[in-house]
């Protein structure tokens, strides 16, 4: 079963757009970020506009439907020992963490390099004064 749905909320100080879909057992979410209070026809035309643009999060596995009812006492145990393994939250919330680490990682990943090039560079530039001045001789 596929589905897809867009909830627009106010997280101060912005409107935000929470873009999820679940498509065969994944599930994956996307944050949308407006400024003013967006009109329906205004978030339709700019999902039409930036589709491609989307980044969604990796995907998670979605949870099936309990296939049938729980003693409340047995319910609320189940419930308590899942909230302790997964943490608090949405599933969207919980997408979008992970897409938060992962771009963090990125981040990382980058300015390590950039770092390295730095360090790099001004070892070069030493280099190159250390031999100007024995040039002459």
């Amino acid at each position: 079963m596929d589905t897809t749905s867009i909830t627009i909320l106010f997280d101060a100080p912005f409107w935000v757009g929470l873009y999820e879909r679940e498509h065969d057992g994944h599930y994956e979410a996307c944050k949308i970020t407006f400024g003013a209070e967006p009109k329906d026809y205004e978030v339709y035309a700019f999902l039409l506009r930036n589709w491609h643009r989307l980044r969604f999060s990796p995907s998670i596995q979605a949870a099936g439907r309990a296939p049938k009812a729980v003693n409340p006492k047995r319910m609320q145990r189940l419930i308590h020992r899942q909230t302790e393994a997964a943490g608090i939250g949405t599933k969207a919330q919980q997408a979008l963490q992970l897409q938060r680490e992962q771009l963090k990682q990125e981040r990382t990943v980058r300015s390590r390099a950039q770092r390295e090039a730095e360090k790099q560079r001004q070892f070069e530039l030493r280099q190159q004064k250390h031999r100007q001045k024995h040039r002459g001789h």
